[in-house]
């Protein structure tokens, strides 16, 4: 596993999380109160920081998880995507839902946010072992 793979995982996850986020935006916009125009897409949705800062994150998840496969000798699809999976919902996701009872959010926007933390590590597992 390289850089390239990382690289590769990474891709995979930010795709996997326009899918997400596009399938469940109304839900997410209202849980996450995010303001919007209009026509209901979000104001800041022109804005590409967000969208270079998400691409950054879910490139230094991808390479701890490299690094942690690595480690763990772990090498076959399914073990890829199972443990990309743990890692998303018992590592990720317990962070992500525990913010929202001190932030005061509804409890919907930590599960959607956690659904993605574990399906998009499982999908960037399964990519990673995919492109060793």
């Amino acid at each position: 596993m390289g850089f390239a793979d990382v690289i590769g995982a990474a891709f995979a996850g930010f795709v996997f999380g326009a899918i997400w986020y596009g399938l469940l935006s109304k839900y997410w916009i209202k849980a996450a109160g995010v303001a919007v125009r209009a026509d209901g897409k979000p104001v800041n949705s022109a804005n590409p920081w967000p969208y270079v800062v998400s691409g950054v994150m879910i490139l230094l998840v991808a390479g701890m998880m490299r690094h942690i496969f690595a480690l763990s000798a772990i090498d076959t699809i399914i073990e890829g995507l199972t443990s990309g999976f743990g890692l998303g919902a018992f590592i990720i996701s317990p962070w992500l839902i525990l913010t929202v009872g001190y932030e005061g959010r509804p409890w919907s926007l930590g599960l959607i946010n956690a659904g993605y933390a574990s399906f998009g590590c499982a999908i960037m597992g399964a990519v990673l072992i995919l492109l060793a």
